[in-house]
């Protein structure tokens, strides 16, 4: 039997942990197919025990990252983790993806959005180069999708950093909103808001509240191609 071990990063923020939850609760109630959670870091079970329990379970494990870009968790971690079961298949991040960019606006939009914003786009970022073009070319459709500039700013690891990034946006004389690229309430939420902008926007998961359904067709999806290919 197929099982999706959904793997998040994890967090000891306990609106961050009710997020994801609700998420991988509303995965469980779309899939056809059992479902399961494990973490990166902070939170038990790991990614490698969570496998080998499903394994010696006689389940196929299908691992889909709850990450929003494809940096060393994904690349090194994760593919790692996952190529010690020869059965067990790994799925790509979850972005980029428009469906994403359509919850950022939504989130934006609910924040208050004016049309005379400038608007700043908050990224965990990484030492990994190709997330952080994941993440810039998240910004770019962002940018497209509001009809107007974007700018990417990052929590770590990476630049700008999002406090020089708001800085630079209120060198305009405009009022600057942050759009808040990260999964669920944590350590980088609380950066975000101490970055200087004059509104921050909830991430994608808001604790409490229902997960976007965008976000449970973008984990089905990611685990339908990787056992279709």
């Amino acid at each position: 039997m197929t099982t999706l071990l959904l793997s998040s990063h994890g967090t000891s923020d306990p609106g961050g942990r009710r997020a994801v939850a609700g998420l991988v609760s509303a995965v469980a109630e779309a899939a056809s197919t059992p479902v399961a959670a494990a973490f990166v870091d902070v939170e038990q079970p790991d990614v490698p025990t969570a496998l080998d329990r499903l394994v010696a379970d006689g389940a196929t494990p299908v691992v889909v990252p709850l990450l929003l870009s494809a940096g060393y968790h994904v690349h090194v971690d994760l593919t790692e983790a996952t190529d010690a079961f020869p059965t067990a298949r790994l799925t790509g991040a979850l972005g980029p993806d428009p469906r994403l960019v359509a919850v950022l606006v939504r989130r934006l939009h609910e924040a208050g959005l004016r049309d005379d914003d400038a608007v700043v786009l908050a990224a965990a970022g990484s030492s990994d180069a190709r997330a952080v073009v994941d993440c810039g070319r998240a910004g770019a459709m962002l940018a497209e999708t509001l009809g107007r500039d974007v700018v990417v700013g990052y929590l770590s690891a990476a630049t700008p950093a999002l406090p020089r990034a708001v800085a630079d946006a209120r060198a305009s004389g405009r009022r600057v909103v942050v759009a808040t690229y990260l999964l669920a309430p944590g350590y980088f939420l609380d950066l975000t808001r101490q970055a200087g902008a004059d509104v921050v926007s909830d991430p994608l998961l808001v604790p409490d509240a229902p997960a976007p359904p965008e976000l449970v067709e973008i984990v089905l999806e990611r685990a339908a191609a990787t056992l279709a290919g």
